[in-house]
């Protein structure tokens, strides 16, 4: 009996022992918890900084050098052979906060002996904390919209005039508008991405398109210009001098017409009509179209009434170069034929003087 109760006393006495380690085991693994809760566990890194065995001050401190330093620089945007500054500040907002709380998250979501292995064998917590930014669009918005106000433009038409007896045409300026709603997008992302934070310069282009004109040089074809001075037909092609024929235009009593017209009509073989002047009046009400039609066998006639670029019969070819028509412009047969051809009803006719 004796010896059983130096047993059950010894028992008693290690059961007490172990309690005791146990509790001071645990009181030194909490103390210890404690003492770390701010050290960074292994596995931690952002942006390819080890933020391993760090404090939360180290911690902030290198996220504001490495991501909130370098994206609050300024942004410069380049477009329409203009530059602008964006400055990010009150657009971009870093959550210095929200990547702190992820770089604590595994080891203060793990158990107290997940910590303590970790501190103890090395086992890692892994995370990988990414930049976290907020844009505020609005404002962007605004930013863009300002910055449209000294890119907008309206496209300018080419235009075509007669100076001298040649065509001459200024060319279209093409306009340019800020497509907002993709500047306002691709500015945020260039404001955000990795480069704003990695590169030595941050530029970013801001979305122009451009805006073409209704009417540029290449919408100019064909025009005639006629020098009644002169006596010539010029034809040209857009502001090119295609080629150009003798004519006879009206004599004095009968001029020929000054102006801008247009041709209205082309005509073969067709009959003459009288028109009832004192210079036509022994002339037949008709002449049927054929080698003694006064026209020729080719017209082409401009939106004033009676007047024709026209054919001629032999016995008015001396007459080309001099003014002897009625108010038409007279041209050798071969000249209207070749004319003919190469002009359309609607084209431009400037008679000058």
């Amino acid at each position: 009996m004796k010896v059983e109760s130096t047993a059950k006393k010894i028992l008693s006495y290690v059961a007490i022992v172990l309690m005791v380690a146990f509790t001071a085991a645990s009181a030194w693994a909490i103390v210890s918890d404690w003492a770390y809760r701010d050290i960074v566990a292994k596995g931690a890194t952002s942006v390819g900084n080890d933020l391993t065995g760090m404090t939360e001050g180290q911690v902030r401190a290198t996220i504001d050098r490495d991501i909130s330093t370098p994206v609050m620089q300024p942004l410069t945007v380049n477009g329409d052979g203009k530059s602008w500054t964006l400055d990010p500040k009150g657009i971009v907002t870093v959550d210095g906060n929200g990547m702190v709380a992820a770089v604590y998250s595994p080891s203060r979501k793990a158990t107290l002996v997940t910590r303590l292995i970790s501190r103890i064998a090395g086992q890692p917590l892994p995370t990988d904390v990414k930049p976290a930014y907020t844009v505020d669009s609005a404002g962007l918005a605004g930013w863009v919209k300002k910055t449209a106000t000294s890119v907008d433009r309206a496209p300018v038409n080419a235009t075509r005039q007669v100076v001298g007896y040649a065509i001459q045409i200024t060319p279209a300026v093409y306009g340019a508008t800020v497509e907002q709603t993709r500047a306002v997008d691709e500015l945020s992302n260039a404001l955000t991405s990795e480069a704003a934070r990695t590169s030595a310069s941050k530029v970013a282009s801001l979305a122009i398109s451009s805006v073409t004109p209704s009417i540029v040089a290449s919408s100019f074809g064909n025009a005639i210009v006629v020098s009644l001075s002169q006596c010539k037909i010029r034809l040209f092609s857009g502001d090119q001098l295609v080629t150009e024929y003798p004519c006879a235009p009206g004599q004095p009593a009968w001029p020929t017409p000054k102006g801008d017209f247009k041709i209205v009509s082309k005509q073969v073989n067709a009959p003459w009509i009288n028109p009832h002047s004192a210079w036509s009046a022994s002339m037949p009400d008709v002449i049927p179209g054929g080698p003694g039609n006064p026209m020729g066998d080719r017209k082409i006639g401009i939106n004033f009434p009676g007047v024709f670029m026209h054919g001629i019969p032999r016995s008015e070819y001396s007459s080309i170069g001099t003014h002897a028509s009625h108010g038409c412009m007279r041209m050798m047969p071969s000249a209207v034929h070749d004319l003919y051809t190469r002009v359309s009803i609607g084209e431009p006719v400037f008679i000058r003087k």
